[in-house]
């Protein structure tokens, strides 16, 4: 059993807090993803579940039993640092067997794990080999291996992919994924970037300056965003976000502060029309609708094949809007836009959270 729970996690540096009272449970063989801008805490928090930062405050459990002050080798850990920490003048067999030398472990016993993560990651052929003989990827594969050999019960990603170019972040992403479903290890893995989030998270824990914002499945987490701060940070590319206020005189109407009109769709029918209010719309809701659309005037054009992505201008706000066929526009030219039923998100602009919805 390595479920991990943090109850009311909090972490200090000289009086200055830095985590404010995290709550999160982990299943057994869970993989969470801590996603989030530079600075809002997921690495520390990572740290203090390997042990390398102490906790402030809170409970920390690993398995049902309280770790706080349990030495990071005897948490039954093994983590995954981004600089892979690869010792330069050992092979990649001595590499990934070292834990398992400096506890003793019988000759013959770390040969056969050695060659069975060897086996898992198809590093067969380059055990022999010194880190400066391998790519990025491959030194991050022998990082991974030196985890598995430990036959531990939680496995930690610190931004690992981070060194790696776009094509072989995609590579790893897989594997990683692919290696968590065959081992079903408990894994936490902390990134910034919200696409490796979304594409191999189970669950995932949204942070921002020190507390969590939402924790949820990826697309929970897309199709309902519980802040305005998770629904900018979430997708790509992010969520259009304008300011206004819903008509009094006309509850389905939401204006924006420089006078265009966006529809409010039954879902929001209870939203107040007396306070500021943020509407969100993805710019795949968005589509061309000559008869009521509003006019927008096109700035950028940046296809990418697959689909277009076209900033335009509405007045004195510029949105995104994706379309997935060919389209040919230049900037300069005049669209009319509509956004698709029930699309939108409505959050309240002083608390920053989403609004209630009928139902």
């Amino acid at each position: 059993m390595a479920s991990i729970a943090l109850e009311n996690i909090r972490k200090s540096y000289g009086g200055m807090p830095v985590i404010h009272g995290i709550d999160v449970a982990i299943e057994d063989g869970e993989f969470v993803v801590l996603v989030g801008p530079s600075g809002c805490g997921k690495s520390t928090l990572l740290r203090m579940i390997a042990g390398l930062e102490a906790i402030t405050d809170g409970a920390l459990s690993i398995g049902g039993h309280v770790v706080n002050d349990v030495a990071p080798k005897d948490r039954d850990i093994a983590m995954v640092f981004q600089n892979y920490a690869l010792y330069p003048h050992m092979t990649v067999a001595e590499n990934m067997s070292f834990s398992l030398r400096l506890r003793g472990v019988a000759k013959v016993e770390i040969s056969r794990q050695v060659e069975k993560a060897a086996k898992i990651l198809g590093l067969e052929p380059l055990l022999d080999r010194r880190p400066r003989q391998l790519s990025g990827g491959q030194r991050q594969r022998v990082a991974m291996g030196r985890a598995i050999v430990r036959d531990a019960a939680v496995f930690l990603f610190d931004e690992p992919l981070s060194n790696l170019d776009a094509k072989l972040r995609v590579a790893m992403r897989a594997e990683i994924k692919e290696l968590h479903q065959r081992l079903k290890i408990t894994t936490v893995y902390v990134t910034h970037d919200q696409t490796e989030a979304m594409t191999m998270a189970d669950r995932i824990v949204v942070m921002r300056d020190g507390v969590v914002e939402q924790v949820g499945a990826p697309l929970d987490i897309y199709d309902r965003p519980a802040t305005i701060f998770v629904a900018g940070f979430i997708g790509t590319p992010a969520m259009n976000l304008l300011t206004g206020r819903i008509q009094a005189d006309n509850p389905r109407t939401f204006r924006t502060t420089d006078g265009s009109a966006l529809p409010v769709s039954g879902k929001f029918e209870h939203a107040s029309a007396n306070r500021d209010i943020v509407y969100g719309v993805r710019p795949d809701s968005l589509v061309i609708d000559e008869q009521d659309g509003m006019p927008a005037t096109v700035a950028v054009v940046e296809p990418t094949g697959s689909e277009t992505l076209v900033i335009v201008r509405m007045a004195n706000d510029e949105i995104g809007v994706v379309f997935r066929e060919r389209v040919s526009m230049r900037p300069g030219d005049v669209i009319r836009l509509g956004v698709k039923a029930g699309s939108e998100h409505l959050f309240d602009a002083v608390s920053g959270k989403r609004l209630s919805e009928a139902g």
